[in-house]
C-alpha cells in the first residue's frame, strides 16, 4: 500500500507527506505539480484565486498564471497595461470576455483570447461553477510593425496540422503562425500513445508548458519527470528537453514559446 492510499483522520496530513515532492527547480527549468503552488490574489481580479506559475524571479521572461474565478467574480472594471500583452485560455467553466469596443463574447472550455499591448479587457465568470483560466503576460517587443489585432476564438476553430510528418503528432497554432507582428506563440500540442519527440531538443526559445490531458515522461536537463494533467513546466533557453507520452489516451499540453525576434545584445 502506498502512503496516499492509507486512511487519514480529518484535519491531519497523510503519512509520508513531509519531503515527498515531485517538484524540481533548477537554474534553467522548473517542474511544478499543482499541490506545491500556493494561492495568491490580484487587485484587478475580484473573487479570484491566483496561482503564479512562472515569473521573472524564477528566470522567466514572462509571467503565467492559473486563475480560479468564482461565480460572479472577475475584473471589476476594464483592465489594461501599457506595453504588456495578455493571453487567456479557458480550462473549465463558463464566462464572458470583452476587449476595447468589441461586443462581449461568451467563453467555454477551449476558448482563448489574445489581448494586444495597452488594450483594455474584461473577464468574468457568468456560470455557477468556478471558471478556470490560464493567463499569460509578456512585455511586447516592438520592431516597427503594427501591434497585432485582438483575437477571441476557440480551439475548435483552429485546424490540427502536422508539419513534422511524424505519425501521431498534432499542432494547433492558436496565434497566426509566421506573423512577424507576434513575438510569441501559444500552441496546443497533441500526442497519440507511442508518439514522441524524435530527438532531445536544445534551443534558444523558452517555454511555459501546462499539461491539459493524459500523461507522459518529460526529460529536462538530465532528469526524467512523470507529468500528468495539471502539471506545469518552465523551460529556459537551451534547456535539453524531450517528451514521451505514456498511458492509454492522447496527451496534450498548451505551450508558450517566444519567437520572431532577434537576440538582444
Amino acid at each position: 500500500m502506498r502512503p496516499h492510499q492509507l486512511p487519514v483522520t480529518t484535519g491531519r496530513f497523510p503519512p509520508g507527506a513531509i519531503g515527498h515532492n515531485r517538484g524540481v527547480v533548477r537554474p534553467n527549468y522548473a517542474f511544478m505539480p499543482p499541490e506545491g503552488v500556493l494561492i495568491s490574489r490580484l487587485p484587478h481580479f475580484s473573487g479570484t484565486i491566483v496561482r503564479i506559475l512562472a515569473a521573472p524571479v524564477l528566470g522567466a521572461q514572462f509571467a503565467q498564471y492559473l486563475l480560479e474565478i468564482a461565480p460572479g467574480g472577475g475584473t471589476p472594471e476594464a483592465f489594461r497595461e501599457e506595453g504588456i500583452q495578455h493571453f487567456y485560455y479557458v480550462l473549465s467553466g463558463q464566462g464572458q470576455f470583452a476587449m476595447a469596443d468589441a461586443p462581449v463574447r461568451a467563453l467555454r472550455p477551449g476558448s482563448f483570447a489574445y489581448v494586444p499591448p495597452g488594450t483594455a479587457f474584461t473577464l468574468s465568470n457568468t456560470g455557477s461553477e468556478p471558471l478556470r483560466v490560464l493567463g499569460l503576460r509578456k512585455r511586447f517587443e516592438a520592431i516597427g510593425l503594427p501591434a497585432p489585432e485582438p483575437i477571441l476564438s476557440h480551439r475548435d476553430e483552429i485546424p490540427v496540422t502536422n508539419h513534422t510528418g511524424a505519425e501521431g503528432r498534432g499542432f494547433q497554432f492558436l496565434l497566426p503562425w509566421g506573423d512577424m507582428r507576434f513575438d510569441f506563440e501559444m500552441n496546443l500540442m497533441w500526442f497519440k500513445p507511442g508518439a514522441h519527440f524524435p530527438d532531445v531538443e536544445t534551443h534558444v526559445m523558452e517555454h511555459g508548458l501546462y499539461m491539459l490531458e493524459g500523461q507522459g515522461l518529460y526529460f529536462l536537463g538530465t532528469e526524467w519527470h512523470e507529468i500528468w494533467a495539471g502539471d506545469f513546466i518552465w523551460m529556459g533557453g537551451y534547456c535539453p528537453q524531450q517528451f514521451y507520452p505514456t498511458g492509454f489516451a492522447d496527451a496534450a499540453y498548451l505551450l508558450y514559446k517566444n519567437v520572431n525576434r532577434d537576440v538582444a545584445l
